[in-house]
């Protein structure tokens, strides 16, 4: 059906739409069809169940810092304080998650000790790329340990694989083991553990490893077995870094003394009877990642139809979220 008049909303024949097969042009989309939303900080899917096109004589494009797209001038927009016409979101933040990585596979993280021991031996010894994560170590039983926590945490089936690396003590290449595993969602979950940037002198400690005591149980060990030592004649572990304010934090955890070295490594002693002192206090973090991000919307340029042809604009209606994606952007009709 289709009707004359405005104030419905609605978006442009050729505008790109998230759908969960991929993008596609809003007038392609039918009924029975889902699309991409954000329910949240996570990306779901909502179905299409009517679709509305009217005919209207003015839209806006919508310029941010992760796209653009063209919308009706009273289409609605999220923010963090709620929703706001298109045409009057000019210099306003707006809710956005990268188009891109919609179709990624989803992890469900389950924290406790694997999880603990995966994120500390990320941090002391793995390497965290744009979408993969790997370990590669001279000592076999660690990467077979490593390699058991991350499928046991993540659901990915980790391997370990025998490699070559130099050894600038030996002046040669000695034999090695890496484990490797390609996710992105993965890879962005242990930045945003870390802060955003997975450089081991400038991650910022994971607090996400405070959930409970075995979560940070297996953190400590995970660590050590990377970046420290057990001690063989008294129960406790050295752990080494040169990131002095990921140990000082670590230290006013486990409540102990910590003195940073100048222009080396420091080093912080872990007794296994830590906990006497009683300084754990659990904390919740989100183990899933982050979805939902913002973007300031730079510029709205308003166009009115030319001529006697206006714009058609398509309107639709879900279930069971009333908004979507556009470009990665949250949008949804006005009313």
């Amino acid at each position: 059906m289709t009707l004359i008049g405005g104030g419905m909303g609605g978006l442009p024949s050729k505008q790109i739409v998230n759908g969960s097969a991929g993008v596609a042009q809003a007038r392609s989309i039918g009924v029975g069809d889902r699309l991409w939303t954000l329910d949240g900080d996570r990306t779901v899917h909502t179905a299409v169940v009517g679709v509305t096109a009217v005919k209207a004589r003015e839209v806006v494009d919508v310029a941010t810092d992760g796209n653009s797209f063209t919308v009706a001038p009273d289409q609605l927009l999220s923010t963090s304080d709620g929703w706001i016409p298109a045409g009057e979101a000019a210099g306003r933040a707006v809710a956005w998650t990268p188009p891109r990585k919609l179709c990624r596979t989803r992890l469900t993280i389950r924290p406790g000790r694997e999880f603990g021991y995966l994120v500390g031996a990320t941090c002391a010894d793995g390497t965290v790329g744009k979408n993969y994560v790997s370990l590669v170590v001279n000592d076999e039983a660690f990467a077979a340990r490593y390699a058991a926590c991350l499928t046991a945490a993540t659901g990915l089936p980790a391997r370990m694989e025998p490699v070559t690396r130099p050894s600038g003590f030996l002046r040669r290449d000695v034999p090695g083991s890496r484990v490797r595993v390609v996710s992105s969602y993965l890879a962005d979950a242990l930045r945003q553990y870390v802060g955003g940037d997975a450089h081991h002198m400038r991650q910022r400690f994971p607090r996400v490893v405070l959930k409970d005591l075995a979560t940070f149980e297996g953190f400590l060990d995970g660590y050590a077995d990377g970046d420290g030592f057990r001690h063989k004649h008294w129960d406790g572990r050295t752990i080494i870094s040169a990131n002095v304010s990921y140990l000082a934090e670590l230290a006013a955890i486990i409540g102990a003394r910590f003195t940073p070295l100048t222009g080396k490594a420091s080093q912080l002693v872990v007794t296994d009877r830590w906990q006497r002192r009683g300084t754990f206090v659990a904390e919740e973090h989100p183990v899933h990642l982050l979805e939902r991000h913002s973007v300031t919307v730079s510029d709205v340029r308003h166009h009115t139809a030319t001529g006697a042809k206006p714009f058609t604009l398509y309107t639709y209606r879900l279930d069971p979220h009333p908004g979507f994606l556009v470009n990665g952007h949250m949008v949804r009709a006005p009313g």
